[in-house]
């Protein structure tokens, strides 16, 4: 049982709230709800942001794997180069078709390889150009081509899923001489006319 005193203290209580005004009482009541929701927003807050977090963690995770083999595919892709060379060698020395038929296979199989694991040639020729994508070597003045329109390349370039690992090295279509500097002459104001000159001219 509970001692004497502890009864009374309570029940002073009960009889102190039972004596607070009904207006005091609401008020209460109403703070009391306030620090209950802010709470509750706090708590939500809180697991949107770990929920955030996890998906966060979870994508760089993936990315992550889906790029791993970065490193590889670069260094690959130097020996792909390699290959290249060596099929235009055995072409320009009219090399035996064995040796180039064997070249070639093995050549294909490591492209095969490669583009099982996400790697791309990036288009080029006939393209604009993208400096996110291309490498301009150099310029290339003809009326057969758009200006910035790539039209040749020469060096392949690639990339692991969206990302580029070697750019493409490109010549870029550029305006012939004779026509740039013709447009040049159309873009120079004309001169004032002759009346205007006259008046100058007078002393």
């Amino acid at each position: 049982a509970e001692p004497a005193e502890t009864r009374a203290a309570q029940g002073d209580a009960d009889a102190a709230a039972d004596r607070m005004p009904a207006q005091e009482r609401l008020e209460e009541l109403e703070r009391k709800a306030a620090e209950r929701d802010e709470y509750l927003e706090l708590l939500q807050r809180v697991r949107a942001d770990f929920a955030n977090y996890q998906k966060r963690v979870q994508k760089e995770r993936e990315t992550d794997r889906r790029y791993a083999p970065l490193p590889l595919v670069a260094g690959l892709l130097g020996v792909l180069v390699n290959f290249e060379r060596a099929i235009e060698a055995a072409e320009a020395e009219q090399a035996s078709p064995g040796l180039l038929q064997g070249i070639r296979m093995i050549y294909h199989q490591l492209m095969e390889t490669l583009q099982r694991h996400g790697v791309q040639p990036i288009e080029a020729e006939g393209r604009p150009f993208d400096p996110d994508v291309h490498e301009a070597v150099m310029k290339e003045n003809t009326d057969q081509a758009p200006p910035g329109t790539i039209v040749r390349v020469l060096q392949q370039g690639y990339k692991l899923h969206e990302r580029v690992v070697r750019p493409a090295k490109v010549v870029v279509a550029a305006m012939p001489e004779g026509v740039e500097e013709a447009a040049a002459e159309q873009e120079e104001p004309e001169p004032p006319s002759d009346g205007r000159q006259k008046r100058h001219a007078q002393p």
